[in-house]
Formats: C-alpha cells, sequence, structure tokens
C-alpha cells in the first residue's frame, strides 16, 4: 500500500472486532492492535484494575490518551473497546484518523458471542441470561449513536465459523477498496 492506512473498528462486545480485526490484519499484511491490550501493556495493569483504582472516569481518561497514541500509528489494524467511541471525542478523532468500520448485529447474536467467547466480561458477571439481553439491548441503544458516526458499517451476524470470517474479512476489504 503506497498511502499509509488506519483501519479501526468499533462495536459492541462481542460483535467481533478482535477476530475480523485480527484476520484482516493477517490478510492485508499489517500489525493488529486492540486498544485494551494496549492500555493493559503500557500501563502495566488490566482494565479492571484500571477500572477499579481509577473509576470509570479515570479509566476513559487513560482510554481517551493511548487511542491518540495508538492511530498515530501507520499502516495497522485497530480494534477499539466498545465504549470507546462513546466517550469524549473520540468518535470524531477515529474518523480523522482512518478507516472506521462499525461491526454491527442483533442482541442474538451478540448474546451467542458472547457465550462462545473465552474472555471474561465483567460488566456480565452474576447476570441472568435475560438480564444480559436486557442489559445489551439498553447499552446498545446508548451507544448505536455513536456506532453509527463510523465511515463504514458492515453486518457481522454471520459470523459462526471460520470460513465466514474469511468471508466477513473480504466483505470489509471489498467495502474499504483494498486488494
Amino acid at each position: 500500500m503506497d498511502t499509509p492506512v488506519r483501519i479501526i473498528l468499533v462495536g459492541y462486545m462481542g460483535s467481533g472486532k478482535t477476530t475480523v480485526g485480527k484476520a484482516l490484519a493477517k490478510s492485508l499484511g499489517l500489525p493488529f492492535y486492540d486498544l485494551d491490550w494496549y492500555i493493559e501493556s503500557r500501563m502495566r495493569k488490566t482494565v479492571k484494575q484500571l477500572f477499579d483504582e481509577r473509576g470509570e472516569d479515570g479509566f476513559r481518561q487513560v482510554e481517551r490518551n493511548m487511542l491518540h497514541e495508538v492511530a498515530e500509528f501507520e499502516n495497522i489494524v485497530l480494534s477499539c473497546g466498545g465504549g470507546t467511541p462513546c466517550f469524549f471525542d473520540n468518535m470524531d478523532y477515529i474518523n480523522q484518523q482512518g478507516e472506521s468500520v462499525y461491526l454491527k448485529c442483533t442482541t442474538d447474536v451478540l448474546v451467542q458471542h458472547l457465550k462462545m467467547g473465552k474472555t471474561v466480561r465483567p460488566l456480565l458477571l452474576n447476570k441472568t441470561p435475560e438480564e444480559v439481553v436486557a442489559f445489551i439491548e439498553q447499552q446498545l441503544c446508548q451507544r448505536e449513536p455513536f456506532y453509527t458516526k463510523a465511515k463504514h458499517t458492515l453486518d457481522v451476524s454471520l459470523m459462526d465459523n471460520f470460513d465466514k470470517i474469511q468471508i466477513t474479512v473480504e466483505q470489509l476489504k471489498q467495502q474499504l477498496g483494498l486488494p
């Protein structure tokens, strides 16, 4: 690629930002960054520890600073935390820095992805299945206005196996006009 590219993925937890991001980065021969992992590496603390020590406001400030750091890198695929676009001017900044993509899917699909996922999601701990659905629906309602500011939207509802992940990556590359 002659011109530097930054592809920044946004969407709710469980939408596949890390899965799609890694596969897309590999397909394009670019490094992949997960903002939460980057924060943990730079701060030498887990996101949960930062939340516990600094509260949500303190964590969101750290997250914003780290976003501004990593989004300056050239030729990367970056996946943001589910809440990242919803604070400060983060979504406008993301749009200025690169090609933003909202990975969109239904609540049912998010619930399935989160059940299959290996990651423990602190926000969902100790919730009944019904409470999880209600929680996701409520948060999606609040976050959707930020997510939909992304330059591109990709439906990732059918990403339940390796072949479908590859198809999703090809669709995304086509949407972004990439080889």
